[in-house]
């Protein structure tokens, strides 16, 4: 029998679905239009007329073309279960670690894990509906012209599931932009809002704890040809605390999205990227953008999308996603370099790491190889939901208030510049259970990072050096060939 897994607030309709024993096959697939996708998943947004659909997103699960198993076990398949020792890790959590499948247990770690740490309000755990092979063959189908390239050459739909996960589509309001109304929603990925201070980062990765791993990052990323313009964006800036300096980090964000900012209109993308995102704001992406802000923003050309930043910044300061979110993030406290050695121990496998650095260099982290299991398994426990926390995104949707109406059940923002009052709602979405085996990629991910930014700062210096020695040496000239004149000859 299909088992269901659903918050309190939906019960009555997921059972409803459940009693009909529901699967999406391949005649439904054209009802499901591509939104977006990260490095796991693919969104798929409902285009069709069934009221059990409306309002929802389904998240399909991506497979590695390469062939490489997505949990780091030996298979791919959605039907394997968490690892053993993975159930080590999420022993405190029953029902996780007593799930069927993996797919169930990664519902299961958000509605159990990740919701009392977030907020229950601001996060959907959703609901496994059963999908056939045909469906995910044709939605891979439907869906490739519209993916960016290189996510297709990384990885395709998951054809071996039966499995999708429906949930809300936060992009709108629920039951609404059914009478005409209009909404506005503002995806936002806030990145590691905080520099580490853990005494276990090395001697020569200490850059770690003055520069942001996403600044870092953003050069790995320019390196490789994944973006073409290195983002302003500071996610320090973002959880400032700060009115005034989150506003600067909206407006970095804005100006080189990426795939760290997508603006939606009534569910629809117009502005970012799809699935790979977009590196600047053109003039003509710019002026599309504004005038498509007309139908919400009273104001002038030239100044709706000012006042709309403007909003979403007064939405997000206000809706203290920010401190929630900071909050779990800081539940890395010995930063990658630390936690990796706790892994190793859980896995009961010889530290690759301290192999690596010899006797020397790493005694510093016989502290960590001298904990009890239990205190190892807390770390890479908090590390993995922390990881969670730092890759997630928000959400938040607007529309605009109706005079005089004070008794809307959602929050209200009230943009000044144009004397306007708006409904908002603020969520978390994109929460992925880490797999354990991660680790390793993670350390491996880290040291590349922090490699690939050192080696750009000290190419800048050497060429601020060469620059400042021709500069010398054609000072040196001038005054020599001066000399013979001073001298009278």
């Amino acid at each position: 029998m299909y088992r269901c897994y659903i918050s309190s607030r939906h019960c009555k309709f997921f059972i409803a679905l459940q009693l009909m024993e529901l699967v999406l096959d391949q005649k439904d697939a054209g009802d499901w239009v591509y939104r977006g996708e990260g490095a796991a998943n693919l969104i798929l947004a409902y285009n069709g007329s069934s009221p059990a659909f409306i309002g929802k997103v389904l998240r399909i699960q991506k497979a590695p073309r390469d062939g490489s198993p997505r949990y780091g076990s030996d298979s791919d398949d959605c039907h394997a279960s968490v690892t053993t020792d993975e159930l080590r890790l999420w022993k405190e959590t029953e029902d996780l670690v007593s799930a069927p499948t993996r797919e169930t247990a990664e519902q299961l770690y958000v509605q159990h894990v990740i919701s009392p740490l977030l907020g229950f309000e601001h996060v959907d755990a959703g609901i496994r509906v059963l999908v056939s092979r045909e469906f995910l063959e044709s939605i891979e189908k439907n869906a490739l012209s519209q993916r960016p390239s290189w996510r297709v050459d990384a990885a395709k739909v998951n054809t071996l599931c039966n499995s999708a996960l429906l949930i809300s589509d936060h992009s709108v309001f629920p039951r609404g932009n059914l009478k005409g109304e209009f909404c506005f929603s503002v995806e936002i990925k806030p990145k590691c809002g905080f520099l580490p201070v853990s005494r276990f980062i090395s001697e020569g990765n200490a850059i770690k704890k003055r520069i942001t791993r996403f600044k870092m990052h953003q050069s790995l990323k320019y390196r490789h040809g994944e973006i073409s313009e290195i983002s302003e964006y500071d996610p320090l800036d973002m959880f400032s605390g700060s009115k005034d300096i989150v506003h600067k980090a909206i407006k970095a964000l804005f100006v080189t999205p990426q795939n760290n900012f997508r603006v939606f209109l009534n569910g629809s993308l117009i502005y970012g990227g799809l699935g790979g995102g977009a590196d600047g704001t053109g003039y003509k992406i710019g002026e599309a953008f504004e005038d498509a802000l007309r139908c919400m923003i009273w104001a002038d050309d030239g100044q709706r999308t000012t006042n709309f930043l403007r909003l979403v910044t007064e939405a997000v300061f206000g809706s203290g996603l920010l401190d929630r979110l900071l909050k779990v993030q800081k539940f890395d406290i010995f930063d990658i370099e630390g936690a990796i050695h706790a892994y190793y121990d859980i896995v009961t496998q010889p530290c690759m790491v301290c192999r690596d650095l010899g006797k020397d260099e790493s005694n510093r982290y016989t502290y960590l190889h001298s904990l009890p299991l239990d205190e190892s398994l807390k770390i890479v426990r908090d590390y993995l939901i922390a990881a969670t926390a730092k890759d997630l995104s928000m959400m938040i949707s607007f529309r605009p208030r109706e005079d005089g109406n004070t008794e809307s059940q959602y929050g209200g923002v009230f943009l000044k510049s144009t004397s306007q009052t708006f409904d908002y709602k603020a969520s978390f979405i994109d929460f992925d259970m880490k797999p354990l085996k991660k680790m390793e990629y993670y350390y491996e991910l880290d040291q590349k990072i922090v490699s690939c930014y050192a080696q750009m700062v000290n190419g800048q210096h050497r060429v601020e050096n060469d620059l400042w020695e021709l500069n010398r040496r054609h000072k040196e000239k001038e005054t020599y060939q001066t000399l013979p004149l001073l001298h009278g000859n």
